[in-house]
């Protein structure tokens, strides 16, 4: 059977596999979480992968793609409103590629650890017939009751943006701030009741969000907040934006918007609609990026 959906083959795949049921949180969030060393403490796990063709193109700078490939799973762990740790990193070289491009590559990579505080702990290589390809899995930790996922939602909660939206394939997705700062605040703070990442598009990451916290949700097309160039079309559409989704309760957004701009002043921060009770997306709702449905850069 042709792979259709990535969401789908997701929820085929981890009916195959064992899930602990003790595990505070298992696939399907932004990060996995475990119990840690410390009492009152959460460990968590993330793992992500940059392709050639597909997140990046082999006449991209080496040091920005190295800068991208660990900069995405730091951006899954500012959704759970934690603190990164630990990288391991594993690569797949073709053998037209010189040692050059790797150096530079580890000179992006490195100063993306350097400046999020991160250890790269240790790795693989391995050679493969064609295409760049690397792996990163990352560790973190957040204190339990801090822990931010997908699945608290409520109607009538207030979502949330950061920054903006759409045209990421003209250079941000190249050079994206990982929203580490924000997403720890909020959790320190705000405590949303539901946040993750915008890697897929709004269009493809709000259903998910509203779905986990079983709930639907209405936008305001207009309060999306564009990249310079973009339309909203492409603002839902385009992906790699690795910006935060986040809902609030009504009470908690105005606490929130008081106080975001003297906290965060070059963040822009927008509320752009609400959860509902359950109910179907638009008719005209689209999606976002999805692997086996969309072409590659």
């Amino acid at each position: 059977m042709k792979i259709s959906n990535e969401d789908k083959l997701l929820a085929e795949l981890l009916r195959l596999v064992p899930v602990p049921l003790d595990q505070p949180l298992g696939p399907g969030d932004d990060c996995a979480a475990t119990r840690g060393p410390r009492k009152g403490e959460l460990f968590l796990l993330k793992t992500d992968c940059v392709a050639e063709g597909v997140h990046f193109l082999r006449s991209d700078d080496p040091a920005r793609v190295g800068w991208k490939a660990l900069c995405r799973p730091l951006s899954d762990i500012a959704a759970m409103g934690g603190i990164p740790q630990q990288a391991l990193v594993t690569f797949f070289s073709p053998p037209d590629l010189d040692m050059g491009y790797w150096k530079k590559f580890y000179r992006g990579l490195g100063k993306a650890a350097r400046r999020f505080g991160v250890t790269i702990a240790g790795g693989e290589m391995s050679r493969q017939p064609s295409g760049i390809a690397i792996s990163i899995t990352l560790t973190g930790f957040v204190p339990e009751k801090q822990l931010v996922q997908r699945s608290g939602g409520r109607p009538g909660d207030k979502l949330f943006t950061t920054g903006l939206l759409g045209g990421s394939l003209a250079g941000h997705h190249l050079d994206f701030i990982p929203r580490l700062a924000e997403g720890r605040w909020l959790a320190e703070k705000i405590h949303p009741s539901a946040m993750m990442d915008i890697s897929d598009g709004l269009g493809a990451d709000l259903p998910r969000l509203a779905r986990a916290s079983g709930c639907g949700f209405e936008v305001n097309r207009a309060a999306i907040p564009c990249r310079r160039g973009s339309r909203t079309d492409q603002a839902l559409s385009d992906g790699e934006d690795y910006e935060l989704l986040f809902a609030v309760s009504p009470k908690k957004a105005v606490s929130l918007v008081n106080r975001w701009a003297e906290v965060f002043p070059k963040t822009r921060l927008s509320c752009i609609g609400n959860l509902t009770t359950p109910q179907e997306p638009p008719p005209d709702w689209p999606g976002g990026w999805d692997h086996f449905k969309k072409a590659v850069v």
